[in-house]
């Protein structure tokens, strides 16, 4: 019984004296990665503060360009301008905002062509049409002043000769049916 208490206390001892040596710390340099970088930027520019809401998509490339404009100084651009419009684009994306003459971002429209469709999605698709291929896609998200107006995925899939084209929801909720 001594023995267990002894072992116990040990190793309850030696638990408590391990510390994290500060050189083995990372220096933080400035850049943030993609995986770790916010999903909500607020922006402040002359004394108004923009609220971004950053999708985090699956895609590479969608996430790159949100992150560009994310990361994107406007400086004193804004200055003698009722709006501001930046538009950003990539192959096969596009981002275009709209700022007010305060600094304010007031809406932000995004397209992207081709995307690596979210797991919900196919899965959906691939539930409600068996057999069906997916031939092309369409991300679109878009928002007004922090809040989202759109955020959808516009499928064609394609059965022999047969072709349709589909809305569906990033949770995999087919919404229309042409």
């Amino acid at each position: 019984m001594k023995a267990y208490i002894i072992v116990f206390l040990f190793l309850g001892f030696t638990n408590l004296s391990y510390s994290q040596n500060e050189t083995e710390l990372e220096p933080y340099n400035g850049n943030i990665s993609m995986e770790i970088s916010p999903t909500v930027a607020i922006r402040s520019i002359k004394d108004n503060s923009s609220v971004y809401l950053a999708d985090r998509n699956p895609d590479p490339k969608v996430r790159k360009l949100q992150d560009s404009f994310i990361a994107h100084d406007l400086g004193k651009k804004l200055l003698d301008y009722e709006t501001y419009l930046v538009h950003m684009e990539m192959k096969g994306s596009t981002l275009t905002a709209t700022y007010n003459e305060k600094g304010t971002l007031v809406r932000v429209v995004e397209n992207y062509i081709n995307v690596k469709l979210p797991p919900k999605v196919i899965h959906s698709v691939n539930k409600k049409f068996h057999g069906w291929e997916i031939v092309s896609d369409k991300f679109l998200y878009s928002q007004e002043k922090g809040d989202i107006l759109k955020k959808q995925y516009d499928i064609e899939i394609k059965k022999g000769d047969e072709t349709r084209k589909l809305t569906v929801e990033p949770d995999g909720k087919i919404i229309a049916e042409m």
